[in-house]
């Protein structure tokens, strides 16, 4: 989608609810995605979000500034007609889940690990019935199947706009358990994210800042706290 590129021809974008949903139309004309599909929402608020997003453009429309938009876009282009084939793809994270894998040194670290991550496995297993085992060092351990199925299953009950949020809210911080945590609120999208992190604030402890690193940090919370804006979004009524 990096190079799809319009000019701006339109007054007026306005959110309009239709058959199916809702969608944006540009002086009266709906419209479509850059797979040329009817660009059709769930909810009023996202219609009316992409609909100040392009009421924002200037004469070149950049869908970098046009976060919702482009989400919206991937999921009716993307993840809508390859539904499984992503989720199955997610839910692989929850056998490879970030929280399972723990330092076998140094003792600081492994103590941070254990303090932090372990109270969000022990929600997982207690809301879902999922419990995933910790294990030291990097080496693969197959987690219990049951919770793998039970896991993979709650993305079915999801749709294609929910689905294309939880990409980035699991593959971003390499947890599908903190993905889990953030839609149902376990705690702020940004202190999820530090947990994520809690690795590498421990390396920066000893060895400092790193400021190329800190930024891609940065846009990669960007990235995280768009998304879960984009799955709240995608529920709103109203």
């Amino acid at each position: 989608m990096a190079d799809w590129k319009m000019k701006r021809f339109w007054d007026v974008a306005d959110a309009v609810e239709i058959e199916g949903g809702f969608t944006v139309h540009l002086d009266g004309r709906s419209i479509k995605t850059p797979g040329k599909s009817a660009l059709v929402v769930p909810t009023r608020v996202m219609a009316e979000q992409m609909a100040r997003e392009w009421d924002a453009q200037p004469k070149e429309i950049n869908l970098e500034t046009m976060p919702v938009t482009k989400s919206a876009n991937s999921a009716v282009d993307k993840v809508t007609p390859q539904f499984d084939a992503v989720a199955d793809m997610l839910g692989e994270y929850a056998g490879t889940d970030l929280l399972c894998y723990r330092a076998e040194q140094p003792e600081e670290l492994v103590k941070r690990q254990a303090a932090q991550w372990d109270p969000l496995l022990k929600w997982c297993a207690k809301t879902f019935a999922a419990p995933l085992n910790p294990v030291s060092g990097l080496m693969f351990a197959a987690q219990p199947e049951s919770s793998l199925v039970a896991l993979r299953a709650l993305l079915d009950d999801m749709t294609a706009f929910e689905l294309t949020a939880m990409h980035d809210l699991i593959t971003l911080p390499g947890s599908f358990v903190i993905g889990l945590a953030a839609i149902y609120k376990y705690a702020k999208p940004q202190e999820l994210w530090e947990l994520s992190r809690l690795d590498e604030r421990y390396q920066q402890e000893q060895w400092g800042l790193d400021d190329d690193a800190e930024e891609m940090a940065g846009i990669k919370l960007a990235a995280y706290e768009h998304a879960y804006n984009f799955y709240l979004l995608s529920k709103e009524r109203g």
